[in-house]
């Protein structure tokens, strides 16, 4: 800002122009980025939005282009009619968006826990075990002390697939899977 303009002749400026050219290119890019979602997006789960009828259109013509570059050109095609409609009719569409994303990264660190568990547990570390055994005492001990020692011979041996430790992550998957429908119920 130049010191001879005040700062009330400088936002005055901007509300006769509108939004700068580089916030129009970020709203560009965000509809870009949200019609890649929807076309990536299964066909059952693309079913469920409430999308104008136009954009399913433009959605299904885009999926069957293969070739990059003519795929890429329609892309930007189905933003462009994206664009035609105000912000409004795809704040729904946002929003799902925005939870399965929360949810996914909720599910991804919660396999991330029981597979740090299932390493715990393998590496020798009779307090992981201990801790599994206090938190869920329905746990049949013996059958997991021996898919303990099978995944640990399984890791010693190269040729060996991983079966035991397989196991022992479905065991902590369902003993999640159980806390959780418990905690439901209450």
């Amino acid at each position: 800002m130049s010191p001879s303009r005040s700062r009330n002749q400088t936002e005055l400026d901007e509300e006769d122009y509108g939004p700068s050219r580089t916030q129009q290119r970020r709203e560009a890019l965000a509809v870009l980025a949200l019609a890649s979602q929807l076309v990536e997006m299964q066909p059952s789960r693309l079913a469920k939005l409430e999308l104008p009828d136009d954009v399913r259109d433009e959605i299904t013509r885009t999926r069957n282009i293969t070739a990059h570059i003519a795929h890429k050109r329609q892309l930007a095609f189905l933003a462009k009619v994206m664009r035609r409609y105000d912000d409004e009719a795809f704040a729904s569409v946002r929003a799902e968006l925005g939870e399965n994303r929360e949810k996914q990264r909720q599910e991804n660190a919660a396999m991330h826990r029981l597979e740090a568990t299932r390493d715990r547990l393998i590496s020798e570390d009779e307090a992981a075990f201990s801790e599994l055994i206090n938190e869920n005492p329905q746990v049949d001990r013996q059958h997991l002390r021996s898919l303990i020692r099978k995944a640990r011979i399984e890791k010693e041996t190269p040729n060996k697939p991983p079966r035991a430790y397989r196991e022992i992550f479905q065991l902590l998957k369902d003993l999640a899977a159980s806390k959780d429908a418990d905690g439901e119920q209450a």
